[in-house]
């Protein structure tokens, strides 16, 4: 005597319009996530422009020169007095990269002396923040 299934199996299928929905919310989510994660320590300043390629440092130490003669380090207040001790530690991390975004309106006195005092601290590479221009 031969049993009969009740239940008849049926072969099963894939629908592909959920796995398009799902990968592009995916791809939605990673991008924004990835735009969320830029880390500029940095206070805006008015950049000159000019034409360069793109370096990108470790994590590098940000001086930042103002208009109004502030000097920064990631957007710390220091005096040039202070600037060498304060910029030891930090360069530990940064491998001695540091980007110097300097005002166009700040004086070039000022952001030469930032950097020499950024020098005998111990920094080996500057980086000039610009912005690109055609």
């Amino acid at each position: 005597m031969k049993l009969r299934r009740s239940r008849q199996f049926r072969r099963g299928r894939i629908e592909i319009i959920p796995m398009i929905d799902v990968m592009f919310f995916l791809l939605a989510t990673f991008m924004l996530a990835s735009l969320a994660l830029q880390n500029l320590h940095s206070l805006p300043v008015n950049l000159p422009r000019g034409k360069a390629a793109p370096m990108q440092a470790r994590s590098p130490v940000t001086l930042t020169v103002t208009k109004d003669k502030a000097v920064l380090l990631d957007s710390t207040p220091v005096t040039l007095e202070t600037l060498a001790r304060t910029l030891q530690p930090m360069l530990k991390v940064s491998d001695g990269h540091i980007i110097v975004a300097a005002d166009s309106a700040a004086p070039e006195g000022l952001v030469v002396q930032a950097m020499l005092q950024a020098r005998r601290a111990g920094a080996e590479h500057f980086l000039i923040a610009v912005k690109y221009s055609e």
